[in-house]
């Protein structure tokens, strides 16, 4: 919801905030005035790392977990916890089981070692992707970020994946890379920025463009039945046109197994 309020300022502001205007994006003053705001409320930006469901399912070895596991001499939360910190992110929440946790916390414990906040939130069960995501409702009013918590994703510039997703005002913006296996991922069909449609693991498929595990969303996400992000609310989404997609030619490394780790190190 969004109210009207008056405010003053310099004839100079007002002069450099109507250079921000191209109307494409940014119609207007007003647009323009909440975008600057948003940009400078970005230091207290907050992130999700999804790690849920069956642990056993989620472990590379009988001691490490995908979260857990170490690439080089550092494991992938720790990568994970020093971007998130380079790009401006002041507070983490990691939705996970009892194990995960418990592994997560001997590395990060309250993260107050790599400068950043960090909360765990305990997954007992889920039917999907979407309802480890909605246990983070109610604790969160603003845009977020979600990241899976079996990628590595050092190279990529989150802040223009914020950035378009703040110009563009729609509900959630997903991080696209082209894919040589698209029958493994969800896949978009997409027209300019917004995706016309989102279809997961399709059999014979002639899209290339996948999802890639990483996206921004206004807490209303959280509002929307379905049990699965990429199976219920993403399609779902698409056909309402509240999706939107931002490509980019940065590597997003997916961790299932040992072998994955093998290649990056």
């Amino acid at each position: 919801m969004k109210k009207k309020i008056s405010i003053t300022i310099s004839e100079k502001t007002l002069h450099d905030i109507d250079n921000i205007i191209d109307y494409i994006y940014i119609r207007n003053r007003s647009q323009a005035i909440e975008l600057l705001v948003n940009n400078a409320l970005g230091e207290n930006k907050v992130a999700v790392i999804l790690s849920g469901g069956d642990e056993e399912k989620l472990r590379v070895s009988k001691e490490e977990f995908r979260i857990t596991v170490k690439v080089k001499d550092t494991t992938v939360i720790e990568l994970m916890t020093r971007k998130l910190k380079e790009e401006g992110f002041k507070k983490v929440y990691l939705i996970a089981r009892k194990k995960i946790l418990n592994a997560v916390f001997q590395i990060i414990q309250n993260g107050s070692l790599f400068g950043i906040q960090f909360e765990y939130i305990e997954e007992k069960d889920s039917s999907g992707t979407g309802d480890t995501l909605k246990m983070i409702k109610g604790k969160i009013n603003t845009n977020f970020l979600v990241v899976y918590g079996d990628i590595l994703f050092n190279d990529l510039n989150i802040e223009e994946l914020w950035k378009e997703h703040i110009k563009k005002k729609g509900m959630t913006t997903l991080l696209l890379t082209t894919t040589p296996d698209p029958s493994k991922k969800g896949v978009v069909k997409i027209e300019g920025s917004k995706i016309l449609e989102f279809m997961q693991k399709p059999i014979n498929p002639d899209i290339y463009l996948g999802f890639s595990s990483i996206f921004v969303s206004q807490p209303e996400i959280l509002e929307y039945e379905g049990h699965s992000l990429e199976k219920d609310l993403f399609p779902s989404l698409a056909k309402k046109r509240l999706l939107d997609g931002y490509l980019t030619t940065s590597k997003v490394f997916k961790l299932r197994t040992k072998k994955d780790i093998n290649l990056i190190k």
